[in-house]
């Protein structure tokens, strides 16, 4: 007999610096008499860093943007069945906190925000103190701030061989928009504060959702284009030191084959040297996107964390 597939959440470390002191926020739940980080199960339908970002809210009334991964964490639950929750850092503004819709309830009976030595104190779970020290060990590297680099490829598209007219104007099949508003709130999870698109339509139709569901205008510019990589004309490295330089998440929709530049780029920007790793990050099938987390403190000191993520399964 097949073993259940094991039960997805996602959460977060919620953090912040008071008076250049740390600060981790943990929960109080009042129906299991536990101390814990924000964390939840996915809904159908959803993706990982989307439920993460859901989460937060519902269990703390704060807005939050994703930063790099934490990593992973599995156990038992009482049932036998295996649980994996996946864990992001995420720094909490002073806005957010302000306007924090938080209310004690049955699930979630207070907030704390606390010192590491006073979280691990109160914890109840030897893995959520094993999250916490990951997250340490990457304040303690310059590391815990950062901002992403996000290459996602454009949904499925009509294929060549049937499309009469230029490459560039090839339309999205439906599946496409369906993956193109899938990906969305996955990819708004990170708050993205620059949208690029390829000339090509069936770039633009997938970044289209984001850009409605993040409010951010779409730059478009065909040097991130299988027309210009194909001629020869393709030019990422202005593109990508700019975003590099400007130290905020900025979303890049393009082509299969460019896409590995793309990513090459951004490691030659930052002296990553994972090859393997960043390989494989740009081996992305149709709407799927690769998230590489920079140092805000050291942009140039290699990529803290690298994270592939595609269309949500219903």
């Amino acid at each position: 007999m097949t073993a259940p597939a094991p039960v997805l959440a996602a959460g977060a470390l919620c953090w912040r610096i008071v008076d250049g002191k740390l600060r981790v926020l943990v929960i109080y739940r009042g129906d299991r008499a536990d101390t814990s980080l924000p964390k939840g199960k996915v809904d159908p339908g959803e993706a990982l860093p989307q439920t993460a970002v859901r989460e937060i809210a519902e269990e703390t009334g704060l807005a939050i943007c994703l930063g790099a991964p934490l990593g992973t964490v599995e156990y038992q639950l009482p049932n036998g069945r295996d649980k994996v929750v996946y864990y992001w850092a995420a720094e909490v503004s002073d806005e957010a906190i302000a306007a924090s819709t938080f209310v004690a309830n049955d699930e979630v009976a207070s907030l704390a925000w606390v010192s590491p030595k006073k979280a691990r104190a109160t914890l109840s779970y030897a893995h959520d103190i094993a999250v916490l020290e990951r997250f340490e060990e990457r304040l303690a590297n310059r590391n815990a701030r950062t901002f992403a680099i996000i290459a996602l490829r454009h949904g499925k598209a009509v294929p060549p061989e049937t499309w009469d007219g230029p490459d560039s104007t090839r339309p999205l099949l439906q599946r496409g928009h369906d993956q193109a508003a899938s990906v969305a709130p996955g990819i708004a999870a990170y708050g993205p504060r620059k949208l690029i698109s390829s000339t090509a339509a069936r770039c633009l139709a997938t970044i289209e959702p984001l850009a409605q569901l993040t409010g951010r205008r779409v730059t478009v510019t065909a040097a991130i284009s299988q027309d210009a990589h194909e001629d020869g004309h393709a030019d990422v490295g202005p593109i990508l030191l700019k975003r590099v330089a400007s130290k905020k998440t900025a979303v890049l929709c393009s082509h299969g084959p460019v896409l590995p530049e793309i990513i090459a780029e951004v490691a030659r920007l930052t002296g990553a040297t994972s090859q393997l790793a960043l390989r494989n990050a740009a081996m992305l099938s149709t709407a799927e996107y690769t998230v590489l987390h920079l140092s805000v403190e050291n942009p140039t000191g290699g990529i803290v964390a690298i994270e592939t993520h595609g269309p949500a399964s219903a």
